[in-house]
């Protein structure tokens, strides 16, 4: 198993770089960029005197170099100029929209964002397991009915829309005021307990908006998968040879119905950023969806470049947890050609 993990992070490395490479190729798609864009509306209004200085940076952050240079400097694997570093030397660029460096502008709202989609995928996780285990063991009963029902409504309903609807209704019924992830008082202040449990307080809705409808789409996956299990030979075997139902459910069909529930640890890390940038704008949430949809509005590079280049690592994390989860839970699944057990 320890092989198989240094393996996997082994592999990772070029991974990266290959994701890394695509990200900058699609950033970099649009004609020009936020400081040509800058000039160009400089020069139509008719203030030249600032060109010169947008013209500086340009040079200054290597944008006037060829594309492939351009790509080397910002990973890190050519040397810029003025000794401007790139990733791998630690230094994550420059933000000309904010005009500070991109670590001053994400760093406090990376935290938030790993926590906010932590919650989340417990809060699919939690809710989706047991449902879909009564929907699939009581099938086309009242209660498969009743969240196959709800299942629908929460794959149909935009999150933003149930966000709007609870920011209403939790200000008319309790006079509460659900946006961002904190009290006003705590945004400028350092990490202490009072600030956690006001964001783990402000986490609740935004968690419920956001894994709705992976929540739904799971429960749908957990009963249809765990359905198909229980309609195969040997649990009619374990049946016949008079095993509990609790036993027999919980030994062979669930362990086997988990598989792809487990692998979309993976997948729901990105689709949970990007599904949450309208509702993070509504929910007035500080995570990097909200920064990442105006980094790529006005071209603005390294910003929107190390937000999916983040998002993208993520991912690859999540993979590879779901990958470890899953050669514990199901001894078919072997690593390097031995059994994982």
């Amino acid at each position: 198993m320890l092989e198989y993990i240094v393996r996997r992070i082994i592999t990772m490395i070029p991974t990266l770089f290959v994701i890394s490479f695509l990200i900058f190729f699609i950033v970099e798609l649009p004609s020009g960029d936020y400081i040509s864009n800058q000039i160009a509306a400089l020069r139509s209004s008719g203030e030249a005197s600032a060109v010169a200085k947008l013209e500086f940076l340009r040079a200054e952050f290597a944008l006037d170099r060829p594309f492939f240079e351009r790509y080397l400097i910002w990973v890190g694997l050519w040397s810029g100029p003025h000794g401007f570093d790139g990733l791998l030397q630690g230094n994550w660029g420059w933000s000309f929209e904010f005009n500070k460096p991109v670590e001053a502008v994400i760093g406090p709202t990376l935290p938030l964002t790993v926590i906010l989609n932590f919650a989340t995928i417990l809060f699919v996780y939690i809710v989706s397991f047991p449902i879909g285990i009564y929907s699939a063991t009581r099938q086309y009963s009242w209660g498969d009915y009743g969240f196959t029902f709800l299942g629908y409504i929460g794959l149909a309903t935009p999150n933003f829309l149930l966000g709007l609807i609870l920011l209403y209704f939790f200000n008319r019924w309790f006079g509460l005021s659900i946006g961002g992830l904190m009290d006003p008082q705590y945004l400028d202040q350092g990490w202490s307990l009072d600030k956690l449990l006001s964001i783990l307080g402000h986490l609740i809705v935004p968690t419920i908006v956001i894994g709705t409808a992976g929540t739904a789409a799971m429960i749908r996956r957990l009963r249809a998968n765990l359905l198909d299990e229980l309609h195969r030979q040997y649990v009619t075997t374990g049946r016949a040879k008079g095993l509990k139902e609790s036993t027999l459910l919980v030994k062979y069909p669930l362990r086997m119905a988990l598989n792809p529930f487990i692998s979309d640890i993976g997948n729901l890390i990105p689709s949970l950023v990007s599904g949450s940038v309208i509702v993070s704008v509504v929910l007035n949430l500080p995570t990097v969806g909200p920064v990442l949809l105006s980094a790529l509005q006005s071209q603005d590079q390294f910003l929107s470049g190390f937000i999916l280049l983040f998002v993208a690592m993520l991912t690859l994390v999540g993979m590879l947890v779901s990958d470890l989860l899953l050669a514990i839970l199901d001894p078919r699944i072997r690593l390097g050609g031995k059994a994982s057990g």
